[in-house]
Order: C-alpha cells, then structure tokens, then sequence
C-alpha cells in the first residue's frame, strides 16, 4: 500500500496509526525483480503474432499499466469505489485479533488457520515453497488437506477426516489448543530420480532438469482432538494469486458449457463435474442443494462451480474470498454467525484440564458459565461444537464479529484487484514463444481468450439490499489462459483428488519481482516455468503429456523463448 493509498485509507476508516502495518516484510529482493521491459510505445499495438488488446489481459476494465498484484482495476475508479476498495485492502493486509471489541480486526479464533489473509498470499501472489510449516511466516500459503485415503495409503483420493474443518486449523486463542500441533507437521521434499512416462531428466541437448515433490505426514499426538483422526493422508495445496478473479467471475456458464463440450471430444472430464453421457453437466439443478457440478448460493440460487483447485464454488461473493475471510480466521458475520469448528475438538477442549483451569480463573470469559467445572466443560462443549452453535436460538452463537459494510468493503476489494498489463510483446523471442505454445498444443487447456458477458454477478442479501455495487467487467476481452475445466497430470504425491482447474497464467511472470518466489503448480513443487511443465510430462496417462513431451524436445533457445513469452503475459 503506498503512501497515497494509506492517506486516502484513513479519511475513510477511523484507525490508529499503531494498527497499520506495514508491508515491507514481504517485499522482495530487488535480484528477483525482472529487468525494465522497454516496450512502452508498442502497448496498444499489434506487435507480430500479437493482438493490440493482448497488451491488455484483463481488458480496459481489469488491467493496470503497473507490475504490481496490488492495484485496483479501472473499474473501481469508474464506478467510485475506490474509498471502499481501500478499506478491504485493509482488512486483507492487516492481522486480526481476538478482541471482539476492536470495530474492524476483532474476532480471531478461537481457532484459526492464519491470523491474517496476506500471510497466505504474498503481496497478493501464489504462495511460496517452504520446508517447514510455520503459519507465521508470511509467505507460506499452504493448506493442509488431512483425508482418508480410499485406495492405499499413497492414494490422492478419498474424503477430508471428520475431526478436522475442511481447512485445518494450526491456530488456537488462549485458553485453547489448535487442532494440530505445528510442531508436529513434518514437511519433506524428495528429488523425482525418474519420470514415470520415461522420459530422461535431461534434455536432447544435455541440459539437465530437476524436479522435487512434498511428503507430508502429522505425528499422532499433533492432533488436538477427541477422537483424533486415524487411516490419514495428507497433502498440500498453496494459494494462488488474487487478481483477476472478478474478471473469471464474469465467464458466463453458457461459455463455460461450450468449453467442457468441446474437450469431452478428446479427454475424460471430471465426472464429479461432467456427465459424459448427456453431454452436460453433472448433478441435477432441481435438487435446490449443492450436487454435481451445482453449488446452492445463500440465497437458494443454483450456478456452476468454476472457483478453486477443486472447482468447490460458484460465485466470488460466496467463493474462495468470501468464505475465507470466514473461515481462515474464524471470524463470524451475519451471514455465517457460527464457528468454523468440529465436534471432535469441542469435545478435546470441553475436557482439557488446562483449559477448563484456565477459564476458571477469568469470570468474564463466555465459557465461564457458573463457574464450576462442569459448567466450564458444558459451555465449552457448546459454544465451540458447530452442532450446537450453528442450529440452536441465537443464545447459543457468536455475535458477528464483521459488520455487513466491512464484508461489502471486502468483497469490492476482492472483486476489482487488476491485472498487470503484458510485458515485452514486441520482443521476437517472445512472439517466438507464444508460436511454440500454440504449436504444441499448450492452449487447448491455458485457453488464452475469453470475453466476458453482462456481468450479471449474485451478490449476499445484504448487498442487495442495501443498493451496494461491485465493480463489473462486462463484454471484455481478456486473456487469463485458463479453460476453466479441471484434468489430470498423475504426478507423484498429486493434489487431493487428482482433478485440478486449469491455473491462470496471466500475470504469473511477475511472480518473483511481487513475491520474491517463482514456484508454481499447487503444492509448489515447480521452482521455475521449466520444472513446471515438465510435471506435466511425468506420467504418459497426463491430459498435458503429449504437449510436454513437445516442449521436452525442443531445442534450448527455444525452451527459453517459451519462458519469456509465460513471463510476458
């Protein structure tokens, strides 16, 4: 946030200088940064194989001329919102606290994943590799994903552990345990000594190539719960950069449909999703609940998912965002005025001697109850078991700790975060590369070019409600290379469930210079672009082989050229 956007920030919120925190722990070092690009009087331009809009990947509406992740769209100038895309860039960038009496970062806990949004995203990017977990380090976006393995214990499928949230938590307020220990989470990163599909770990030319997957495992007395989880796997999935995402929001599901028709021809499709007989999605929208390729919005409407690794959410304002700044930090709001909890850890905390102690000690504690132990354990149980805080009279839950305003705020700076214009198209290598990517098939799943619709978006009651705008994209052409359908790639220790959504690369160049890192795909195995997309040649049975197996055989120069052209968009 620079100096600017700090001043106009507090003519809009009421907050002591002492809360504003600065981003300067995550900046990175100036060798990551790429060199000045001097392309300035081409942007706008046909330059070779590229377009004149291709300068601009989000469109008029969605891009900045800047390299920063962090800047809002022109779209939020138009439309004045950009007082509250300040306020939730705040609530993004600043750690919440456990005091509920704080008007705007109150209500972490009682148990969390990180205490604040930017320590999972830094400085608005994908995540960064790490060889230890330790939440508090800015930068390590890793989830854990604790699951029950259906087919061995090496299995990438299976469904999440009962006893753990969906996300789980490695955070806990005092009096309480987190759910796992992190001391007891062991990360280790193995070299892959040969690929599955056969192909050699050097290139025609010589040149070598490395590539290194993550072995997770949780040591049994990590675990905070009562019952504590058993016949587990656990694997890692790293967050991704956020801008750009209101623009994906914008693909209409017609577009989206005509894309999964289109690759049925030739590739299996999730069926979770796909429904290969009817040539259309999976599910049934008349059941009113989430099935298939359905999700249910708050409101009772049905969409398709299209948000996440998994493709688990349908819109942005009840997608990954909106429900993170829920259930990462735990902090409730009037429309999920309930704890992000499990039954198995109300259950361990209702009977932890050291807790109960503890909130006997302080009368002003919720859980205090009539001050006796059994009172203590009987309001802990309550309080904190999502059984009973979530279904009984409002006795029995949180207050919303986030004002609806807040959350608006929130969602209008999730919502209009650009992305940063195209860099270097004029340079032939570039255009080199881009020709190779066609060629060798890569844009069949990073589908470079969609246009957006009306921008119709769904938004909670309490936007409507209260006439509050978003920041809309529509009839835009961007350039995100995504295609919005999941496949497969069978790499060793894969993602849990082994269908993954295509990850945009749009702005992905810049990682290095706005993060500090480079790694990629989800768990961040992949250190480079190269590493990258020789994952995807691991194994023969990968949708993406045949093209990797392409790449794999190029010559050296034009490897790189494909390098800089992912760098350039």
């Amino acid at each position: 946030m620079n100096k600017k956007q700090i001043s106009a920030l507090l003519l809009g919120m009421s907050l002591s200088t002492s809360m504003l925190v600065s981003c300067s722990e995550d900046t990175p070092s100036v060798e990551n940064e790429p060199k000045q690009v001097n392309d300035y009087a081409y942007v706008g331009k046909q330059v070779g194989n590229f377009s004149a809009d291709e300068w601009l990947p989000g469109g008029e509406l969605g891009t900045t001329m800047s390299t920063e992740y962090e800047l809002e769209t022109p779209a939020i100038e138009k439309s004045d919102l950009s007082n509250a895309f300040l306020v939730g860039e705040a609530m993004f960038e600043h750690d919440f606290m456990g005091s509920s009496s704080n008007p705007i970062f109150g209500g972490l806990g009682p148990a969390y994943v990180r205490s604040s949004c930017i320590r999972c995203h830094p400085n608005y990017g994908h995540g960064r590799r790490v060889t230890r977990f330790d939440s508090d380090f800015r930068g390590n976006g890793y989830l854990l994903v604790v699951y029950h393995p259906v087919d061995g214990k090496n299995s990438n499928d299976g469904p999440f552990v009962s006893e753990l949230t969906g996300m789980p938590q490695t955070k806990a307020s005092s009096p309480f345990l987190p759910p796992v220990d992190e001391r007891g989470i062991n990360i280790a990163w193995h070299n892959v000594t040969e690929m599955e599909s056969g192909l050699p770990m050097r290139f025609p030319d010589g040149e070598s190539y490395e590539l290194i997957y993550p072995e997770i495992t949780i040591n049994d007395n990590a675990f905070n719960t009562d019952p504590k989880p058993s016949n587990i796997a656990v694997r890692l999935e790293s967050t991704i950069g956020l801008y750009g995402t209101g623009l994906l929001d914008a693909i209409t599901e017609a577009d989206m449909l005509e894309q999964h028709r289109k690759e049925a021809k030739y590739v299996e499709l999730n069926p979770a999703m796909w429904d290969k007989t009817n040539n259309y999605w999976a599910g049934d929208k008349t059941l009113n609940k989430s099935n298939g390729a359905w999700y249910r919005l708050a409101d009772g409407t049905m969409k398709i998912r299209k948000f996440t690794y998994g493709m688990t959410r349908a819109s942005l304002q009840d997608g990954p965002g909106a429900n993170a700044m829920w259930n990462i930090t735990n902090v409730s709001r009037s429309d999920r005025p309930f704890l992000y909890t499990t039954s198995a850890w109300a259950n361990a905390m209702s009977k932890n001697s050291d807790v109960i102690a503890a909130i006997k000690k302080n009368p002003s504690s919720p859980y205090y109850a009539d001050g006796t132990e059994s009172g203590i354990s009987e309001a802990v149980k309550t309080l904190l078991d999502p059984k009973t805080n979530q279904f009984t009279n409002s006795v029995h839950r949180f207050k919303p700790e986030m004002t609806d305003n807040n959350f608006w705020q929130f969602m209008v700076w999730h919502r209009g975060l650009a992305v940063p214009r195209a860099r270097d198209l004029n340079n032939k290598d570039v255009q080199q590369g881009k020709k190779l990517f066609m060629e060798m098939g890569c844009a069949t799943c990073h589908r470079p070019k969609w246009v957006t619709g009306d921008d119709k978006y769904w938004a909670p009651a309490y936007i409507v409600n209260n006439n509050l705008s978003l920041p809309t994209y529509p009839k835009q052409t961007i350039y995100p290379y995504t295609d919005m359908v999941q496949h497969r790639l069978f790499m060793k220790n894969d993602i849990h469930n082994s269908w993954c959504r295509t990850t945009p690369l749009w702005g992905r160049g810049l990682s290095g210079k706005n993060t500090g890192a480079e790694d990629r795909l989800h768990d961040c195995r992949a250190r480079n672009e190269i590493e990258a997309i020789m994952w995807h040649a691991y194994s023969k049975n990968s949708d993406a082989y045949r093209s990797a197996e392409k790449f794999y055989h190029l010559k050296k120069k034009d490897r790189d050229a494909v390098v800089k052209f992912l760098r350039s968009i």
